[in-house]
């Protein structure tokens, strides 16, 4: 299926779409969302897979879950999330709030239920799968990333940074992943990376790093260059963080796989320092401080102007996120463009397989706003390949370069 593309009501051809792209990317501040679908392409899965899985391999657990009206009985038959049609599935942050404000609630039952003890297994179970989502490749975890591993990653985050001249702000990448994708891709080619924990030996979260930056003090004149960082806000957490008594640290891969790894392997349960989910038990001390801190971070974003956010692997599912994105068109000067594959159209019958906050946006018809779909065709690593690549602002610049020359040239002769 080839690209289809529409910026307000203006349906826009592959090249239309390329130009728009190039040209949001000179804005003063540019940022990427990445959704779950953004790592498929680095092993890892949506959703859609991880559900999937849980409720073939485990789906008492999902009949549990639905007896207590956790989530609808219809999501514990695998046959209703075969095909291709898409399907609303049960928000898996969400459903982890609920779970854990039912374990507090039955723990307080005198004499303790014997549900509590099922329920337990249940969610680490649940919490197993999760993890297993977001490991992407395991030779990754002992050892230094490699570029090969994570191309289309790489790409983007080259394409980015060298979309930046000299005195604009370096990009943002927003991700509801739990994954390394990001930071493996940036430190394979040496791209730093600001995710808001500073130090060496003990890293921990301080959210005013994110407003720190490198610049080169030697380069002046035309050594100048844009930047070589990028600023990442893992909105959900990340399987390398950790809450030991209020403080909140960064881990290396290294020094987190093996209790990763006895997870995934059902040696030991998650363990409740992981901070790979919002915690409703604990939103004082997580949820309200570091995610908190996070999520103003976006709407701060959304809010500068002469921006642009790119959305991709995002199905819409947040709805915190999706509060935010609807304010942000408040913003005259912010752009922003939405690539979901499921997105054919803007006929009556194909707006009727979208999810209602998609055709909320839709119907604005806003021209700071393009939806791009067809399938494969807004898959991530496809989307990457739209991307404007460093090396046609270069040919470009010297072209114009080239011209003014001429001009001058001929000033001179007359």
């Amino acid at each position: 299926m080839s690209i289809i593309s529409l910026r307000g009501d203006t349906a826009l051809d592959e090249q239309d779409l390329r130009a728009h792209l190039a040209a949001i990317l000179r804005l003063e501040n540019i940022a990427m969302l990445l959704g779950a679908g953004a790592s498929v392409a680095a092993g890892g899965m949506t959703t859609m897979q991880l559900w999937k899985d849980f409720i073939r391999d485990h789906n008492d657990s999902a009949k549990r879950f639905a007896k207590d009206a956790f989530i609808a009985m219809d999501d514990t038959v695998l046959a209703n999330f075969e095909g291709d049609s898409p399907r609303e599935l049960p928000n898996i942050e969400i459903l982890l709030d609920n779970l854990e404000m039912a374990q507090i609630d039955w723990s307080r039952r005198k004499p303790a239920s014997r549900n509590l003890k099922i329920l337990k297994v249940d969610v680490g179970l649940l919490l197993r799968y999760i993890v297993k989502a977001a490991i992407l490749y395991e030779d990754a975890w002992a050892s230094a990333p490699r570029y090969d591993h994570l191309p289309s990653h790489v790409k983007l985050l080259q394409r980015l940074i060298g979309a930046r001249q000299p005195g604009q702000a370096s990009p943002w990448v927003f991700t509801t992943n739990y994954d390394l994708a990001v930071e493996w891709a940036a430190e394979s080619v040496g791209i730093h990376t600001h995710t808001g924990f500073v130090g060496i030996h003990n890293r921990t979260f301080s959210p005013q790093s994110f407003d720190l930056g490198y610049r080169n003090i030697n380069a002046k004149g035309e050594a100048r260059f844009g930047c070589n960082d990028v600023y990442l806000a893992k909105l959900h957490g990340s399987l390398t963080w950790e809450s030991t008594n209020g403080e909140f640290r960064e881990l290396a891969s290294q020094e987190a796989w093996p209790n990763l790894r006895d997870i995934v392997n059902g040696i030991q349960t998650v363990d409740e320092s992981l901070m790979v989910f919002p915690r409703a038990a604990k939103y004082l001390q997580t949820v309200g401080f570091l995610s908190g801190e996070l999520f103003r971070r976006l709407s701060d974003f959304l809010a500068k102007p002469q921006s642009c956010i790119i959305l991709t692997g995002y199905s819409f599912g947040d709805d915190h996120i999706n509060r935010l994105l609807r304010s942000a068109l408040l913003n005259p000067t912010l752009q922003i463009v939405a690539f979901l594959p499921e997105f054919e159209g803007a006929e009556a019958e194909q707006l009727e397989k979208l999810k209602p906050e998609v055709r909320r946006l839709l119907a604005l018809k806003s021209p700071r706003l393009t939806f791009v779909g067809g399938g494969e065709s807004a898959y991530f690593d496809n989307m990457v390949e739209l991307l404007p690549d460093p090396v046609l602002y270069d040919l470009k610049e010297q072209e114009f370069r080239e011209r003014i020359k001429a001009m001058i040239g001929d000033e001179d002769a007359k």
